[in-house]
């Protein structure tokens, strides 16, 4: 599963695809998680847990997926392909800072959890612009 996932996320517009489809994994996965974390802490705690797991796994889901989206876009191949690599890369180098340092790969999250918030809301303006246009015409 680990080599489909590779190679579907270089091909323009099976990524795409492929992120339709862990729409529906990739977020109840993260509220799932985060809820078994925090199980022995209580009911209150795991569902606490279960929403901002679940939210923080949105934001990332649809921050990657729009972002690739709007690769695809491109008529190259190659911001695809970098893109792809580059999120290959972050997964060990995000596990080994979660590790070895912890609370500065929190700020991280942090930093990059404001960053994917901004990302989608400049997605969803620029969707309401195209979507005006449209009624325009």
């Amino acid at each position: 599963m680990t080599l489909v996932e590779f190679l579907a996320d270089k091909v323009p517009w099976v990524d795409s695809l492929w992120d339709v489809v862990h729409t529906f994994i990739r977020i109840p996965a993260g509220a799932l998680l985060a809820a078994a974390v925090f199980g022995d802490s209580g009911a209150a705690v795991a569902l606490a847990a279960a929403i901002i797991g679940g939210a923080v796994s949105a934001g990332a889901h649809f921050s990657k997926a729009g972002t690739r989206a709007g690769l695809n876009a491109s008529p190259e191949p190659f911001s695809n392909w970098l893109a792809s690599f580059a999120e290959d890369a972050a997964i060990p180098a995000g596990l080994w800072l979660a590790y070895t340092h912890p609370v500065l790969f929190l700020a991280v999250l942090a930093l990059l959890f404001a960053a994917a918030l901004l990302l989608v809301r400049w997605i969803a303006g620029n969707l309401a612009a195209l979507i005006r246009r449209l009624q325009a015409r």
